[in-house]
């Protein structure tokens, strides 16, 4: 199976299904010399873990992370990292009504038709389950980004089904389930969850995702432009369909005199653009959306078809999150400074020696 792996210079490769005995990872191209240790990257992994609230999954997985190799009295070798994690609290037997017939919306039917043969216990390698490796990664990667460029990056819930989010204030996100940044939302976020519950169904929801004090230059201005790659990033995040830089589709209504972030000598007056022009970044905050649809792991009865082509109906049983976007916080932020620090590598990699003769501005005007 292709397609475990991403990154040119900073490579994650994962290995490991839902139900399996465990998940892992390798990270090739770390360099050395980073300060580094397992309760580093538990952070961001508690963050992700299910079981945490009413809101998400009831599966209880401590997601306690081994470093294998690459890393010997707290520091980073350069040599490769290996990262393992052990699945404890597998239900396979909630899976075993499923295994001859498809569930209508995820990757049973797909991975059946390519390869012959699935693992119907909780999806297998398609589950969301293997992000936790790569939000193991990303705390690598964003200690790196943080220590040795300062740069800080953090995500939120900026829209859960029809409750939209316009205040954000950072330090408010993980202060509650939600990872939402306005305070006065979390009324509302929570009466419609526990609605939704109780009517069987899910949601739908949008994350953001933001760099702030990215330098300029990084990413390739071609077929590898750094937006291209976070795109790319977050659309192989489970559930995504749909990723937006800067002001995405909110452009389609821009005139070019709107849109356009003037430059002044005190830095850029708006960040219309993410961060990105012409593939490489800018400066400015790195600003990234995504859309995360509703799981379709649901109690309400849909049409599918079995194994032989059967027209049956299904209903899905197990522990599922009624909103997988909640979670998905910490692993857009794990994904961004993957990409961010792979291009980071990529253009010392080039360009260490280059020198411009033009002042650098800031990212944003005061």
């Amino acid at each position: 199976m292709s397609g475990n792996s991403f990154g040119k210079l900073f490579t994650v490769t994962t290995f490991g299904e839902s139900h399996g005995i465990a998940i892992g990872g390798v990270i090739d191209g770390c360099p050395p010399g980073l300060e580094i240790n397992e309760s580093d990257l538990q952070v961001d992994l508690d963050r992700r873990k299910p079981g945490t609230s009413r809101y998400t999954t009831a599966r209880r997985e401590d997601d306690e992370v081994q470093i294998l190799s690459g890393v010997f009295e707290g520091k980073t070798t350069g040599t490769s990292i290996g990262l393992l994690i052990k699945n404890k609290d597998q239900r396979s037997q909630d899976y075993s009504d499923i295994k001859d017939r498809f569930r209508p919306g995820h990757a049973d039917y797909t991975y059946q038709q390519k390869y012959g043969a699935r693992d119907y216990r909780g999806g297998g390698r398609s589950s969301a389950r293997e992000t936790a490796i790569r939000v193991a990664a990303g705390g690598i990667a964003k200690k790196y980004l943080k220590d040795y460029f300062g740069v800080h990056i953090h995500g939120y819930l900026s829209q859960l089904g029809p409750i939209k989010i316009k205040q954000v204030d950072p330090k408010v996100t993980n202060t509650n389930p939600f990872f939402c940044p306005d305070e006065s939302k979390l009324d509302a976020l929570d009466d419609y969850m526990r609605t939704l519950k109780k009517s069987g169904d899910s949601i739908g929801a949008k994350v953001s995702v933001v760099a702030c004090g990215v330098p300029a230059g990084w990413g390739e201005p071609v077929f590898d432009r750094l937006d291209a790659d976070i795109a790319s990033a977050m659309m192989g995040i489970n559930a995504v369909k749909g990723v937006e830089i800067g002001d995405g589709f909110g452009v389609i209504e821009q005139k070019g005199s709107e849109h356009r972030d003037a430059l002044t000598s005190g830095g850029f007056a708006s960040n219309h653009a993410g961060g990105v022009l012409g593939g490489i970044s800018s400066g400015q905050d790195v600003v990234v959306h995504m859309a995360l649809k509703p799981t379709s792991s649901i109690s309400v009865p849909g049409k599918t078809i079995d194994v032989n082509g059967n027209e049956i109906e299904i209903v899905t049983k197990g522990r599922h999150d009624p909103c997988v976007g909640i979670r998905a916080v910490p692993i857009a932020e794990a994904m961004l400074a993957i990409t961010l620090l792979d291009h980071c590598l990529r253009h010392r990699a080039q360009n260490a020696h280059v020198q411009s003769n033009t002042p650098y501005i800031s990212g944003q005007a005061d």
